[in-house]
């Protein structure tokens, strides 16, 4: 990828089977996979939040649901594995940090204590730049954020991953190893959920442990008379994992302040302790740790 100097002065470069090169090389060799398994390994559990379809909220919920394991005193890392529209830069107030890079580590950018991040945001010159890459070298650029990036020991890496069952989220699977698990994201209506169930098909192709489904965008609550609208159904989701038989992890409402906190950066389940909404992450969190 581009090369991007570091505020230390160096410079950063940016299906089951084994990934390959299209000329039929292997995607990753030995050596790197060695390097790969010592870092997964510091890593004990891998959250991969997935959607059918965009537009179903899944950054938002993926960046909340990260702030709210680090507020429960888990170490936590987030991965914005959506190489041409990352959000994760924006939606923790990140955009413009200096990135510090040594030899070939890359250090993650810091959002709280103990929770870190990685976006190819970062990178990027302007926050509009169009990032046109083919699938190799996305393939390429993810094995580096897992390889290269100093994340430490981490109780939970969350992996925001771009919509749909292509390069991406196959990618991230193939690398990230053992203690890995799918949370999918959708909102109530039934052209959501049809692709939803693709996005079940691909986790279970691909052995990949689904921990639940998260209904977002299930009702919205009117601040001035307390009525909730149901604008884009409910209880599809819920209906869904009962049909699936998965778990249900919770109903996230549409907040109008969920998505100012989002366009300002601020960590809403933070903020927003004692609101219903943060009391619903939290809910949702708890029933993630409860299935360590």
């Amino acid at each position: 990828m581009a090369k991007k100097k570091s505020d230390q002065g160096d410079q950063a470069t940016a299906d089951t089977s084994e990934p390959r090169q299209p000329e039929g090389k292997p995607f990753i060799d030995f050596l790197e996979r060695e390097v790969l398994g010592e870092k997964m390994d510091q890593i004990k559990h891998k959250l991969i939040v997935l959607s059918g379809k965009g537009g179903v909220g899944k950054s938002t919920v993926a960046a909340n649901l990260a702030i709210s394991l680090a507020l429960a005193d888990q170490e936590v890392g987030i991965l914005d594995a959506d190489i041409h529209g990352p959000s994760i830069p924006k939606l923790l107030h990140l955009e413009g940090q200096p990135l510090r890079v040594r030899g070939e580590t890359i250090y993650p950018v810091e959002f709280m204590p103990n929770l870190k991040a990685m976006s190819i945001g970062f990178f990027l010159r302007e926050a509009d730049e169009a990032v046109i890459w083919r699938g190799p070298l996305k393939m390429g650029l993810l094995k580096q954020f897992l390889k290269d990036v100093a994340w430490g020991t981490l109780d939970y890496l969350v992996v925001d991953s771009p919509p749909g069952t292509g390069d991406e989220p196959l990618t991230v699977i193939q690398l990230l190893g053992k203690a890995q698990a799918a949370v999918i994201v959708t909102t109530p209506q039934e052209m959501a959920l049809i692709d939803v169930k693709k996005c079940v098909n691909f986790c279970r192709k691909l052995n990949l442990p689904v921990l639940g489904i998260i209904e977002n965008m299930s009702g919205f609550v009117c601040p001035h008379c307390g009525k909730t609208t149901d604008i884009f159904k409910s209880g599809g989701g819920e209906r869904l994992a009962r049909d699936l038989n998965l778990p249900f992890l919770g109903k996230i409402p549409i907040d109008p302040d969920l998505v100012l906190a989002g366009d300002l950066g601020e960590p809403y389940p933070q903020k927003y302790m004692g609101t219903e909404t943060a009391q619903i992450f939290s809910g949702i969190v708890r029933r993630i740790l409860d299935q360590k």
